[in-house]
């Protein structure tokens, strides 16, 4: 990505975290009412030339017992998620949860890592370190020449109904052909498709 690029996704970053400020803030304090927990989640990620950093979602997971609070951020450890997700997540117990995951808002507190420079609008699928070692591995280290992204072709190709293989081949293909052409198609189809919930478990 050229440096003008990277600056422009910083500077749109910030502007979209001051204007979605007052709807995150709700969206938090609705997630701590349901959940007496932290709002915020961070789940460790993969990040470009294999750093390590703390991926910030909001909280979409809990039992239907009120938690006890213990700060905005929790850090989770990693989770077994099944390859495939063929029907809404059984771990999400919460519609208020479940409309935040089908419509991507859990995903927007992602927009502080674009505005530091650790995430892209459009990169390969940011991983866990399970995820990368189980199904990318030393063969697809070209997709961390690229910072991951808040949207992917594998985010705009089937999301949650792919399988492991197919989000790595669709990852490796846009690490491959990373150009403003193929980033730009891809942030077209992005909205439509979070409007839509296509996808989304």
């Amino acid at each position: 990505m050229s440096r003008l690029l990277a600056y422009t996704e910083r500077v749109v970053a910030l502007v979209l975290l001051a204007l979605l400020f007052p709807f995150l803030v709700i969206v938090a304090g609705i997630i701590y009412l349901l959940s007496g927990r932290a709002p915020l989640v961070a789940h460790c990620r993969v990040g470009r030339y294999g750093a390590r950093f703390w991926m910030l979602k909001f909280r979409t997971m809990w039992n239907g017992e009120r938690g006890t609070f213990g700060g905005f951020i929790e850090r989770l450890a990693e989770e077994n998620v099944p390859e495939v997700k063929l029907g809404g997540d059984t771990r999400v117990t919460s519609r208020f949860a479940g409309f935040c995951r089908k419509y991507s808002i859990d995903e927007l507190p992602q927009l502080w890592h674009v505005a530091r420079g650790t995430m892209s609008l459009v990169g390969p699928r940011p991983m866990t370190v399970s995820e990368w070692d189980k199904y990318y591995g030393p063969s697809a280290t070209e997709v961390l020449r690229l910072n991951p992204g808040i949207s992917g072709l594998w985010q705009t190709r089937g999301r949650n109904r792919l399988t492991y293989r197919q989000r790595r081949r669709l990852d490796i293909f846009l690490a491959r052909h990373y150009c403003l052409w193929l980033y730009l198609r891809i942030l077209g189809h992005t909205l439509p498709r979070v409007l839509a919930g296509r996808d989304a478990c």
